[in-house]
């Protein structure tokens, strides 16, 4: 089981990833200052770090700096609302194994933090997923019923990939929201409703069951 470490001072932000990532079978540990970080980082036993540039006590930059010193082998996701060209290379070429900006979606971050834990020579994740007539290209983000091409938004392929991966399991409004829509989403609104109806719509009517009062499946 892999253990990632949280340097995030937002505790919204660092109790969404936290809790999403422990959902998918990962251990968190959240630190929301800049100099604990630094000590979890360098001294305790973490597979990845998931950091916050802009920290209390020592800025990101710093702690990234002293990590790829140190502990190199460390892969580092940053996470930050500093979405400029300058921070973003700055990150990267100081050590960074990726660079995400806020708001973002969780199952993005998901995506990334199973990439950078990816064992050398390890087979990547299936590019496609098939359900019935409908196949999802995820190498060159396409979705198809039988051989006919269907034109799906990001959106629409992102919630139809969440789906899918999961089928047989049903998936709140929440879990897919926080997934496809991200932490900032207002948690009373109805667009993955919506968004459900439009795969209906452009996938199949048969394609997502609902299941009242608790969410949707994929069978």
């Amino acid at each position: 089981m892999n253990r990632i470490l949280i340097v995030e001072d937002e505790d919204r932000i660092s109790s969404f990833v936290a809790k999403g990532l422990k959902a998918e079978g990962f251990t968190p540990t959240v630190v929301s200052d800049g100099v604990t970080g630094l000590d979890y980082a360098l001294t305790g036993e973490f597979d990845l770090m998931v950091l916050d540039i802009g920290l209390p006590g020592m800025d990101g930059f710093t702690i990234l700096e002293r990590v790829t010193a140190e502990r190199p082998a460390l892969p580092v996701i940053v996470l930050t609302a500093r979405d400029s060209v300058t921070d973003t290379i700055a990150a990267l070429e100081g050590g960074a194994a990726d660079y995400m900006s806020k708001p973002f979606r969780f199952g993005e971050l998901l995506a990334r933090v199973r990439l950078r834990l990816r064992s050398p020579g390890e087979a990547p994740p299936d590019d496609e997923l098939v359900v019935g007539p409908v196949r999802l290209d995820l190498r060159r983000r396409r979705a198809f019923v039988g051989e006919r091409e269907v034109d799906l938004s990001a959106r629409e392929l992102a919630l139809a990939e969440v789906l899918l991966r999961n089928r047989g399991l049903v998936l709140s409004r929440e879990q897919l929201l926080s997934q496809v829509w991200g932490y900032d989403f207002d948690p009373g609104s109805n667009v993955v409703d919506v968004y459900v109806g439009y795969l209906r719509r452009k996938l199949g009517a048969e394609l997502v069951t609902t299941v009242r009062g608790l969410g949707y499946r994929v069978d």
